[in-house]
């Protein structure tokens, strides 16, 4: 793959990650200076990855991914995972773990309430 291209995906995969860090950041009601202390960084560089000025190194994501409880799969938009934070995925591993009969008595009571929530949605309420 011709170098050019490899950058062009890695610039691309980098606009998630700042647009990410920025949404959990302000999720969390942190500054960029308290976020930066928090993962032993600075204010200028929590910017530069929200602008995506600059790239957060392997470390500086993995701090991330713990202040933020998410997986680092979806600070950088990869993989099955990516849309899930944490809470989410050990609720669906943990599901896992149920024996087929319950699972599908708690798969019926969670499609009750996602259509419960969707008209309740599609009717304004």
């Amino acid at each position: 793959m011709p170098e050019l291209l490899i950058n062009s995906l890695l610039l691309i995969d980098m606009l998630d990650i700042g647009s990410r860090i920025a949404e959990l950041r302000k999720a969390a009601n942190w500054s960029q200076e308290e976020l930066a202390k928090k993962i032993g960084s600075s204010r200028v560089m929590i910017g530069n990855y929200e602008r995506n000025s600059n790239t957060p190194s392997i470390d500086i994501l993995l701090k991330l991914a713990q202040v933020f409880d998410v997986s680092v799969d979806f600070l950088v938009g990869q993989g099955k995972a990516a849309k899930f934070n944490k809470e989410t995925l050990a609720r669906i591993e943990d599901m896992d773990l149920l024996d087929k009969q319950t699972r599908e008595i708690l798969f019926n009571v969670i499609d009750t309430y996602i259509q419960n929530y969707k008209t309740k949605k599609a009717f304004g309420k």
